[in-house]
């Protein structure tokens, strides 16, 4: 019976090496879902990492937005304006509906310089108008030869149309302390500083000053309305 048992052991044995082989194995496989699981980690990661990315490139887009709206704000508050030219009376250096940039910041009235003034004597709306004389200055004007002396000198006016007829209102010989006087370059049609309903104007009153046409206009022919010219857009001088 010794055989038997010899036997018996063998292939017992056997079959627990074959079992121990079959659980090794069985654990180095990696199962299915485990597979799944990290794919589903894997893709998760990628989401949350696009999402990031994304919701950055959002915030520096909405960052950038606000930083140039609070930079045009304040630019247009103490720097810059756009004022729009309302009628004929500075035609033809400025054409009625023509947008300009205006400059105030520390800006020191001069003769020749074209303004914008928030108001006149009676007049309560904008207006755009150039400077002769300022403060301390002498004036007179010709009306019969259509001439201009500031400090007993000719001023050379190559941009005015029409004739500088008298107005209702007496020019001052020495323009006042604090004061302008300032004319249309449309002469014969312009509400200035020769009129009571404008009349001298208060330094205080002054917008700025009118250096940049940005949105040109011109007369076609044959047509009274003007329109948009771009080949117009120009510094003023």
């Amino acid at each position: 019976m010794k055989i038997d048992d010899e036997l018996y052991n063998n292939i017992f044995n056997d079959d627990d090496e074959d079992v121990k082989v079959k659980k090794v194995d069985t654990e180095d496989k990696p199962s299915v879902d485990s597979e799944i699981i990290s794919d589903d980690k894997s893709n998760v990661e990628k989401i949350k990492l696009n999402t990031n990315v994304a919701s950055a490139n959002v915030y520096d887009w909405v960052n950038s937005i606000i930083v140039a709206v609070v930079a045009v704000v304040i630019l247009l508050t103490f720097c810059f304006r756009l004022i729009d030219v309302d009628g004929q009376s500075m035609e033809p250096t400025l054409i009625n509906t023509d947008k300009v940039i205006v400059t105030e910041l520390f800006y020191t009235p001069e003769c020749g310089d074209i303004i914008v003034i928030s108001h006149g004597e009676e007049y309560d709306k904008p207006l755009v108008k150039r400077i002769i004389a300022t403060e301390g200055q002498t004036l007179r004007i010709d009306h019969e030869k259509n001439q201009v002396f500031v400090d007993g000198q000719l001023i050379d006016e190559p941009y005015i149309q029409g004739e500088t007829i008298k107005g209702d209102m007496e020019v001052p010989e020495v323009i006042p302390e604090g004061k302008v006087f300032v004319m249309g370059d449309n002469r014969s049609i312009s509400l200035d500083s020769r009129y009571h309903g404008v009349g001298l104007i208060d330094v205080d009153t002054i917008i700025g000053k009118a250096q940049f046409v940005i949105i040109p206009h011109t007369y076609k022919e044959g047509s009274i309305k003007p329109t948009f010219d771009i080949t117009k857009i120009r510094y003023i001088y």
